[in-house]
């Protein structure tokens, strides 16, 4: 196939690549990024529309981990991010056994090992400071393995699995449309365009990709986060424990993320989203009001964590109705992790999830493309369809469990707390959906 002459190429290319150069004449800003090999980008003098294979729409973490996993199976691709570096904003995500198979699968889960600690368990509290229950997780399953990690550092360790040249930032994206050739065109804010004879958009929760595809904005699910990074220089002093405190309308948890930094968050109840909030000195503010009369613990965190960490979003979700929401592709168009399936936190399986696809949707691109077993479309609809029956039942779960752990009514946290939690949950059960298996990548 001539799309695959192109795409297969030894990767890197033998042609000498020039890194780290100022790509202001093309992007429009003077940025420090890495340049592309002329070569690699084929440019249509006359209509001054950039070629290109594979085109990723977003350099997160479903971004950063499609790539990677295409390039292990001998796929080069382009990622365009919009920022002028990587987006390190954020704290820090958990990460349980499903997630580090896909990391050791791409390449990266020993390196971020080394640098998180695996955490023993949890506890979960009252507001009172009342000890309702504790787990141990390898009790539960000696296979599952926790660890908290720093967003920045999970994205640091996939872009270093790519060639220098294979993520250009400042390249947001202005428009999409299909073209007549049955490519699909793509117009940056500063006017470049590219033809891409395939596009996986990892645009993440305000997806445009999506919203062109015909995906609804994800609906806000009645409650904010507010998440920050605990800072310990001398070392943080605690146990290697998920620890949370359930009360009425609010819960707030920390995990050790490393010797040194705590990650920490607190949910409440709001109507409506409002508007947003930047200012640290009014978000602290608002946590100590928050959870001002519970554990020290958790308000001595939080005056450890530097000012740029503590962020507050709103938390949203997209449910994917059978035979009413689209499909996760069409055409040669296809979503990846957030951008196709936003979700709650409340089971830790969003960047999970999101790793997931990427191995799935490499796997299936590759047998499209290498061995000609299926065309791109069909490659496509059967990511869709393998992927949905999963993604599906656990976005509706972790809404369902954050509506229940966010209650605020009397009678319902009386019984969450004095039967549900100390009696009836069993954590075995609970951590099912983390058993994932996929074909190895090679």
């Amino acid at each position: 196939m001539a799309v695959s002459t192109l795409m297969l190429q030894k990767w890197p290319p033998s042609i000498p690549s020039t890194t780290s150069l100022y790509h202001s004449r093309i992007y429009g800003v003077k940025t420090r990024i890495r340049a592309r090999p002329i070569s690699l980008s084929i440019v249509n003098a006359q209509s001054d529309v950039k070629k290109e294979d594979i085109v990723i729409i977003g350099a997160g973490i479903a971004g950063l981990a499609t790539a990677v996993s295409l390039q292990r199976l001998g796929i080069r691709s382009l990622v365009l991010e919009q920022s002028e570096t990587l987006r390190t904003e954020g704290t820090s995500l958990t990460l349980f056994k499903n997630g580090w198979k896909v990391l050791d699968a791409i390449g990266v889960g020993s390196n971020l090992r080394s640098q998180f600690l695996e955490i023993e368990g949890m506890v979960i509290k009252s507001e009172d400071g009342r000890e309702l229950r504790s787990f141990k997780f390898k009790d539960e399953d000696e296979s599952q393995e926790v660890r908290a990690v720093e967003r920045r550092v999970l994205l640091e360790a996939l872009a270093n699995q790519l060639p220098s040249d294979a993520i250009s930032f400042s390249s947001k994206l202005s428009s999409i449309e299909r073209s007549d050739k049955g490519e699909t065109l793509l117009k940056l804010e500063d006017d470049t365009q590219m033809s891409a004879k395939i596009v996986i958009a990892c645009d993440g929760i305000r997806s445009p990709v999506a919203k062109w595809m015909g995906f609804p904005e994800p609906r806000y699910v009645g409650h904010f986060a507010f998440r920050g990074l605990g800072f310990y220089p001398d070392g943080q002093p605690f146990e290697p424990k998920v620890n949370y405190t359930y009360g009425r309308g609010v819960r707030a948890g920390y995990v050790p993320v490393s010797p040194t930094k705590v990650y920490w968050f607190i949910c409440y109840n709001s109507p409506s989203p409002g508007p947003k909030i930047a200012d640290p000195s009014l978000l602290r503010q608002k946590t100590k009001e928050l959870v001002g009369n519970w554990s020290t613990e958790i308000l001595n965190i939080i005056k450890s964590t530097p000012d740029d960490t503590i962020i507050r979003t709103p938390l949203v979700d997209r449910w994917l109705w059978p035979g009413i929401s689209p499909p996760a592709s069409t055409g040669k168009v296809v979503l990846v992790g957030d951008a196709w399936h936003p979700m709650t936190p409340n089971l830790g399986q969003g960047a999970c999830c999101a790793l997931e696809d990427a191995v799935v949707l490499a796997k299936k691109l590759a047998q499209a493309i290498k061995f000609g077993t299926m065309s791109i479309e069909d490659a496509f609809m059967s990511y869709g369809s393998e992927r949905w029956p999963r993604i599906f039942p656990l976005t509706v779960r972790a809404n369902v469990v954050g509506t229940l752990l966010q209650s605020d009514n009397p009678a319902i946290c009386s019984v969450r707390n004095n039967i549900v939690v100390p009696k009836l949950v069993r954590l075995g059960p609970m951590l099912e959906h983390t058993n994932f298996e996929f074909e190895p990548l090679y």
